[in-house]
Order: structure tokens, then C-alpha cells, then sequence
């Protein structure tokens, strides 16, 4: 079975826990995927640069400015440092956006109403993928040959722009539609009960507790957009759906069902 693996912008941005996590993602065995974000890097770039960064329910609204930001970030610094890393660890990687060898390709999203059901936002240049949205054979290809994918979070229209999206949605897609197992690796133990309390990790999560958990004020920003998208893999049929922490040797980690 493939293993897809999805690591967050914090554990990016901590060169401890990224330089644990690659040790350990080099060593499993079996056919895998990586996906990584960068957002903290990226917000960094854009304050520096005098523009200030704008989320919207948990996702960035990307302008032309912060297009070449995110490109520059995600595509660039982070993906290529995380290959590099790999291949110090005997790991065969490649670093990939989705515009290279048409590995993906994205929509651009329309304007979204958003939870209120009333504020309709235009995020910019985003893009939104599916499993219909990534070339299989492509990357079957690479996994066939031995070659680890390593994918940033931008893609491309097919006719010439770049898109920036979401890589828990980009990891969402590719699970689905590589039937793989996907992993959500940042820097908690879990989906937890409590904000606050970094032991109360909810082992098993359902559709319905995940609706309480939200009613109820104890899920909010990022995670949110992760867990939509984690449902939404499982119900698309990927091969099973775990929110674990970055380190992959700590126990626990909250296991999705419907």
C-alpha cells in the first residue's frame, strides 16, 4: 500500500523536528508520498516584505504579491530543502509542483460564500484540486521507479498560471486518488478534546463527533480545513485517514472513520 504523508509549516519552520521527521519518513519502507506545507515561512517572507498576510477561515488569500511569494516559498526554499535533506538520507526524492510533468493540475476557485452563509470572498489566485485533478500515471511512474515525490503546494491551470492551494487538500487528493493512506503529521498528538491540553487527544473521530467538536468552539482556523478535508478523503476512498504527530515514533494520533 502507498503511504502519503502531509507535514505542516510549523514542523517546516523547526529545524529539530524536520530534521527528525525526514530521518524517519527515509527510513519506512514501501512505497510513499510526501506533501509539506510552509505557511509560516511564507507569512514571514510576506511581513518582510511589507505586505501583510490575509486568512480567511484558515486559507490564505493569495493576490498576484503574495502569488510569487507563496511560489518562491513553497515551490523554492521549502521543498527543495526538504529533498535535500532526503537525499542526504539515502532517500531517492524529487521535488515537484504540479505544474512538473502535469503532475497536477487545480481550478481556479470561484468566489466562496463563506460559514456565515451570508460574506462571499474572492481568495485570488487558489487553486482547487480533486483526485480527478491528479495525473496518476505520472506519479505512478515515479513510484514505480524507486523515486520518493515530494510535493509543494502549487499547481498550475494547464494554461500557464499558477495556483496556490491548500496542501491538505493537495494531500486529500492525492490519497484518493493514488488509494493510499494518508497521514496529517503537524506539531500536535492529535485531534484534541481540549485546545489547551495537548494529552486529551481524541483517539477515534467520526463525522458526528467532529460536528460537536465544532458547535462547541473546540476546533477552529487551520484545523478546520484539515479535517474537511480528511473526511472528505475517507468518503472518497482513500485507504484510511490518521492525525498524528510529526514525530512518527510517538504513540497516539487520531484515527478517521465514518
Amino acid at each position: 500500500m502507498i503511504s502519503l504523508y502531509k507535514v505542516g509549516g510549523n514542523v517546516v519552520e523547526d529545524p529539530a523536528a524536520l530534521d527528525l521527521f525526514c530521518r524517519q519518513f527515509a527510513a519506512l519502507e514501501g512505497p510513499r508520498v510526501l506533501v509539506h506545507g510552509g505557511g509560516v515561512r511564507a507569512s514571514q517572507v510576506q511581513k518582510a516584505l511589507g505586505q501583510e498576510p490575509v486568512k480567511i477561515e484558515g486559507r490564505r488569500v493569495t493576490d498576484a504579491q503574495t502569488l510569487e511569494v507563496v511560489t518562491m516559498v513553497y515551490a523554492g526554499w521549502c521543498n527543495k530543502s526538504i529533498v535535500a535533506r532526503l537525499q542526504g538520507l539515502g532517500c531517492n526524492a524529487i521535488g515537484l509542483a504540479g505544474c512538473d510533468g502535469g503532475a497536477i493540475t487545480a481550478r481556479r476557485r470561484p468566489p466562496k460564500t463563506l460559514s456565515d452563509g451570508v460574506t462571499v470572498v474572492d481568495f485570488g489566485f487558489v487553486g482547487d484540486v480533486t483526485a480527478a485533478s491528479v495525473n496518476r500515471e505520472f506519479v505512478s511512474r515515479l513510484l514505480d521507479a524507486g523515486m520518493v515525490p515530494v510535493f509543494s503546494a502549487i499547481n498550475h491551470d494547464g494554461a500557464g498560471q499558477l495556483l496556490n492551494t491548500n496542501a491538505d487538500t493537495m494531500a486529500s487528493a492525492l490519497s484518493v486518488a493514488l488509494g493510499a493512506k494518508l497521514f496529517y503529521c503537524f506539531e500536535k498528538n492529535g485531534v484534541l478534546c481540549d485546545r489547551n491540553d495537548d494529552d486529551s487527544v481524541i483517539p477515534v473521530l467520526d463525522p458526528a463527533g467532529y460536528a460537536r467538536l465544532k458547535a462547541e468552539g473546540r476546533v477552529a482556523e487551520g484545523m478546520i480545513p484539515k479535517l474537511d478535508n480528511a473526511f472528505q478523503a475517507l468518503r472518497d476512498g482513500a485507504a484510511g485517514v490518521v492525525i498524528r504527530n510529526a514525530d512518527l515514533q510517538a504513540p497516539g494520533g487520531t484515527e478517521l472513520k465514518l
